[in-house]
């Protein structure tokens, strides 16, 4: 437990001092981010220095690293698949500056990169010991059995976690806050499953270096919201935004809980179903909107509401989510 803590603290502090590095670098390499034009409240953002989530994954990274303990596969595994799919998010937030427009890889582009990651991982996922291919059902912790549909399973948990977690980085704060929370419940879900599982678990050390990873990733967050909050000194861009979808995803499926993550990511779901049903809508009814801009935090704007309202109204449905999981989690399950 206090190992736990002292990787939020450390990496909380790691991050706040960083991060005024992050942003002196970003500035003098005039990494600075480009507001698409229909965007227009947001237009006095304009030239917001951006890859913030470089000082997020530092912090992250140093701190599971130096905290986590023997028998940590699973840590590492899913602290790689954050650092690669930081890196795509890296290229694409490079290209966009390098170019000076807000298009960086292009979306085949970034889908060919990260099906790649998704692929190896998922693969590695269902050859390991401690994963294989069982999915709790949600609120219990009876499992499932994929077989080698698995695989396909987890590369699809991977491509909408990535996707809907970027989707969510459109306000101020909005998607470090919501994954802060998301990430605090996570390991709760971690907790009780060590609780209700007995000695046999707690005697595994690798879901001891996932709880590591929950607080140094809690940690990190807060330390980077210092200078992400409203209003936003930088921005996390993809560099940061595909890291976070990617170390949720992961944590998701190593810990067999693909179909909770959902729901407590009610959040993440929808936003991405807002943009799918505008795209699906104005197609069908040539040109008309369900939204007046999507993804639904925007539209939410367009009716007045600050966006830091919205950030915090976002956060507070993440908590209510993972209150009522655990809550159900202990009683349907209670030793």
């Amino acid at each position: 437990m206090i190992r736990i803590l002292l990787a939020v603290v450390v990496s909380f502090a790691i991050a706040v001092i960083i991060m005024p590095l992050v942003i002196k670098l970003t500035k003098k390499l005039k990494l600075r981010q480009t507001i698409l034009g229909y965007v227009d409240n947001h237009i006095s953002k304009n030239g917001t220095p951006t890859m913030g989530g470089i000082g997020f994954l530092i912090a992250l990274t140093v701190t599971s690293l130096a905290l986590g303990v023997k028998d940590n596969s699973l840590m590492l595994i899913t602290l790689a698949v954050t650092v690669g799919y930081g890196v795509i998010g890296f290229l694409d937030d490079f290209m966009k500056v390098f170019f000076k427009r807000n298009m960086g890889l292009s979306a085949w582009q970034k889908l060919v990169f990260q099906l790649l990651m998704a692929i190896v991982v998922s693969l590695f996922a269902y050859y390991n010991i401690h994963v294989g291919d069982g999915v709790y059902i949600p609120f219990t912790f009876t499992e499932m059995h994929f077989g080698i549909f698995a695989v396909p399973f987890y590369i699809l948990i991977f491509l909408a976690f990535t996707n809907s977690v970027n989707l969510t980085d459109g306000l101020d704060g909005l998607a470090a806050k919501v994954s802060t929370v998301y990430a605090l419940f996570f390991a709760v879900l971690i907790a009780i499953t060590l609780y209700i599982s007995g000695a046999d678990v707690l005697q595994n050390n690798e879901y001891t270096n996932l709880l590591i990873y929950c607080g140094a990733f809690v940690g990190a967050l807060i330390g980077f919201l210092c200078y992400n909050g409203y209003p936003a000194k930088v921005f996390m861009g993809d560099t940061g935004a595909l890291a976070l979808g990617g170390g949720l995803a992961s944590l998701a499926i190593v810990t067999k809980m693909e179909l909770t993550a959902p729901i407590l990511g009610i959040i993440y779901v929808i936003t991405s179903l807002s943009v799918i049903l505008q795209v699906v809508y104005f197609k069908l009814s040539h040109g008309k909107r369900i939204f007046l801009m999507a993804p639904l935090h925007h539209h939410f704007e367009r009716k007045g509401i600050h966006e830091n309202r919205i950030s915090m109204a976002y956060s507070a449905v993440t908590f209510i989510a993972g209150t009522i999981i655990c809550i159900i989690l202990l009683f349907v399950n209670n030793p």
